[in-house]
């Protein structure tokens, strides 16, 4: 295998943007009238591209040191001037666990949700396209477009099922990312014109060098650029969107949308950790405290936000809010805290696809009929609308026929949804034996430690803010979600046992099951995320490594054009 996978280096770098691409285009030729072809088309792209994650993956973690980083140039043309595609760590990492939420997603939605709209498909590879791209390019202009096209795919899905209140969060989704957008170009340009260049390890070595007089336009840039980043992360006060949307969405939809907010997280850790590292000058970690303050706000507005909701949907889109909030955070502290971190990110993003995915099948419980086919806008309403009657009912401990509940064995399906329901509320809220504690416990230590961790100096007032909303964050997420564990689990009598299909608790199980090895395989993730976490606060390898690439001659000249890794 790692000879095999020698041997596909570099050109297996660009497999994740061009097997969606393919996949995309196969599926709008073969039309709307052959969807069982094209879900199964679609389950076999998403298979073969989480084959390349794990391939990336292995080839980061198997080459160790300098060489860590691949380099692919699809248009043949030396750095900065062309289109650069760079895998390390992170965006290795990035990419497998995109890859994972879309084939859980796309299980899921095959059982029903697949046929609700036109398009699903196509839509769907299109998104991960979008995803996968932006992890990978190594430039801010390429970074725009991989933007753009997962939010343009991204509008279409969370549209899938239509409804009045899809639209309505469809339309405000789309005006604020429209706005983001026109930022994310507006801080581009302004970039541009300090450093003269796009791509990011040319421009991280443009940085230092920058006048006096271009010092704060490049910081205004920055800034502009962070907000739009921002915004697709979820950060206070630029999320009042996110719970709607998200809440609206169809539940493959939401549990692919789980990704969306890192992939803000992401680009701001790239490209300041590029931009503006310890060595950078007056420049140096700008912007650094601001980002933990703005994370802060945020890991307390979606922790309140998941005790103040008693609705599923919007639950889950809190602890997505609650998730980017402590990564924000953390990342803003530096190296020590971004290994606890990017481990927390993994296990809390695979918990909250999973409960996105799980909610349906919750919902499903409180429905008198089975549905045929998909569960419509209105019914979706209908299910949120009316809450479990809480008051408690005569003979409450007998059933039907006046027998004793105590002893009576759990249906399979309750059994499962109870089960899955409660590793999900461990993980988000940060409880053992799972992974969201091990993440918890390790950005903790660090907070308490920081002499241990190399730094001479005491823990912050900021550290020590951190630390009481990590806990009361967790506390205040137990408590909420433990209250709908209640209300849907608990206190119903007599409700129908939902009819489960398998293809619809695989992906929920898998996801589950990836948060336990998460834990099983602690050491290893950590020693993964620990080496991510030196490369991004020690960026030369990359800069080095990305600069120094020179396209291959031609086969039938002697110039030269290629890639190299």
């Amino acid at each position: 295998m790692s000879h095999l996978i020698e041997r596909l280096m570099p050109h297996l770098i660009i497999a994740p943007i061009l097997l969606p691409m393919g996949t995309a285009v196969l599926m709008l030729l073969l039309g709307d009238t052959r969807r069982p072809l094209k879900a199964v088309v679609n389950v076999v792209s998403c298979l073969l591209g989480l084959f390349v994650a794990i391939a990336l993956v292995y080839w980061a973690q198997k080459m160790g040191g300098p060489q860590a980083v691949g380099v692919y140039l699809p248009s043949n043309w030396p750095v900065p001037y062309g289109i650069v595609l760079v895998a390390d760590r992170l965006s290795a990492m990035m990419l497998l666990l995109s890859s994972i939420l879309g084939l859980g997603g796309l299980l899921f939605a095959v059982a029903r949700w697949h046929k609700a709209g036109v398009h699903f498909h196509p839509l769907f590879q299109l998104q991960l396209m979008g995803l996968n791209g932006a992890f990978l390019t190594a430039d801010l202009f390429n970074l725009f477009v991989f933007f753009e096209i997962m939010l343009t795919a991204s509008y279409g899905l969370l549209l899938h099922g239509s409804g009045w209140p899809r639209v309505r969060s469809g339309l405000h989704y789309i005006a604020v990312n429209l706005l983001a957008s026109s930022m994310f170009l507006i801080g581009v340009a302004i970039l541009y014109g300090v450093t003269g260049t796009l791509n990011l390890a040319d421009m991280a070595i443009m940085v230092p060098a920058i006048g006096e007089n271009d010092r704060g336009l490049l910081h205004a840039g920055a800034a502009i650029l962070a907000i739009a980043f921002l915004v697709k992360a979820g950060a206070w006060p630029l999320n009042f969107w996110l719970a709607p949307a998200y809440s609206a969405a169809s539940a493959p939809v939401a549990a692919l949308f789980a990704i969306m907010t890192k992939l803000g997280v992401y680009s701001v850790l790239r490209v300041w950790t590029l931009l503006f590292p310890q060595d950078a000058g007056v420049s140096a970690l700008f912007g650094g405290s601001a980002l933990i303050w703005i994370g802060l706000a945020t890991l307390a507005f979606g922790a309140i936000g998941v005790i103040a909701t008693q609705r599923l949907g919007r639950m889950a889109a809190f602890c997505v809010i609650l998730s980017s909030g402590t990564l924000m955070a953390a990342l803003g502290f530096g190296q020590p805290k971004v290994t606890g971190a990017l481990y927390y990110a993994l296990g809390s993003t695979l918990a909250v696809s999973a409960f996105f995915l799980l909610i349906e099948l919750i919902e499903r419980s409180r429905e008198e009929d089975e549905k045929p086919s998909y569960i419509s806008e209105l019914e979706m309403d209908e299910a949120f609308a009316y809450p479990v009657d809480l008051m408690p009912t005569r003979d409450v401990n007998l059933d039907d026929d006046e027998t004793a509940l105590i002893g009576q064995a759990i249906p399979a399906a309750m059994a499962f949804l109870g089960l899955a329901f409660i590793a999900c509320v461990l993980t988000m809220a940060g409880l053992p034996p799972l992974s969201g504690f091990v993440g918890k416990f390790v950005m903790l230590s660090a907070l308490l430690n920081p002499v241990g961790m190399g730094q001479d100096a005491s823990p912050p007032l900021a550290a020590w803010v951190l630390m009481g909303l990590l806990i009361g964050g967790g506390l205040l997420t137990t408590i909420g979600l433990s209250r709908a564990g209640v209300r849907y689990f608990w206190a119903p009598q007599g409700r129908p046992v939902p009819r489960l299909r398998v293809i619809e608790t695989l992906p929920i199980g898998a996801l589950l099951l990836l948060v336990a090895v998460l834990v099983w395989q602690a050491d290893a993730v950590l020693r993964y995320t620990n080496a991510t976490a030196r490369g991004l606060h020690d960026p030369k390898e990359y800069i080095g490594t990305v600069i120094s690439t020179k396209p291959v001659p031609s086969p039938t000249a002697s110039g030269e054009g290629g890639l190299r890794r």
